[in-house]
């Protein structure tokens, strides 16, 4: 095995996931709607920054996420352990900044995919800035057109509760991650309709699982997302 596969279960079972629990104490339901083996999306809503610990918290198999491509190229030494501990846990690099940024996560989430292997993410694009549920962006549903991979909706209950704005650690208390069942569809990413249809069914299934109130328009988007 690779070094840097051996970060995940690590961070996962004694150096970060102990910890996670205690802060967190997460409950979970419907976790066996996530598929045992072959290539998965994970869609989940978005209320604070602890969001993306949880489900690999609490996912058995790996997860894999898009990250900022500033947290992989660090100079130095410090730089390069703290790129490979980002890649160890299933963070994967990608430049946000240029014009093919929207191409380069597609092509790092397909990849993904095509492995057979869990993807997650927040079609909402940002963290809800009220706790309501805003309008899902396309990319789970082109996605899912493209690779044919189920998507599961994922409700992420009580990390609004966790916000640390100045503090250095969450507020601790417990949070719910509410699996709902998987979704198949079928179309091509071609059909903006399709796609757009497939994107606001996994946004209705999301809402099911957390009783959020619907937006029917995009979050604003925060700098540090």
């Amino acid at each position: 095995m690779e070094p840097e596969r051996l970060v995940y279960p690590l961070a996962k079972h004694v150096l970060l996931g102990p910890a996670l629990r205690v802060v967190f104490r997460p409950k979970t339901s419907g976790r066996h709607h996530v598929p045992r083996s072959g290539p998965v999306i994970l869609a989940a809503n978005h209320l604070a920054l602890p969001d993306s610990l949880l489900l690999p918290l609490v996912v058995p198999r790996q997860v894999f996420f898009l990250g900022k491509h500033e947290y992989f190229t660090r100079p130095g030494r410090f730089g390069r352990i703290q790129a490979a501990c980002f890649r160890g846990v299933g963070a994967i690099a990608v430049d946000r900044s240029g014009g093919r940024a929207a191409v380069a996560a597609m092509e790092a989430s397909e990849a993904v995919l095509r492995r057979g292997e869990v993807f997650a993410l927040h079609p909402e694009g940002t963290r809800s800035p009220d706790g309501r549920l805003y309008r899902g962006h396309t990319g789970v549903g082109r996605l899912t057109l493209r690779t044919g991979a189920p998507v599961v909706p994922v409700g992420l209950v009580g990390t609004d509760r966790l916000r640390t704005q100045g503090r250095l650690l969450p507020n601790a208390g417990q949070i719910e991650v509410r699996f709902g069942e998987p979704m198949e569809f079928t179309g091509e990413e071609r059909d903006r309709e399709a796609v757009r249809y497939a994107t606001d069914q996994v946004m209705q299934a999301i809402q099911k699982l957390t009783g959020q109130e619907y937006v029917d328009s995009y979050a604003p988007i925060r700098r540090r997302d």
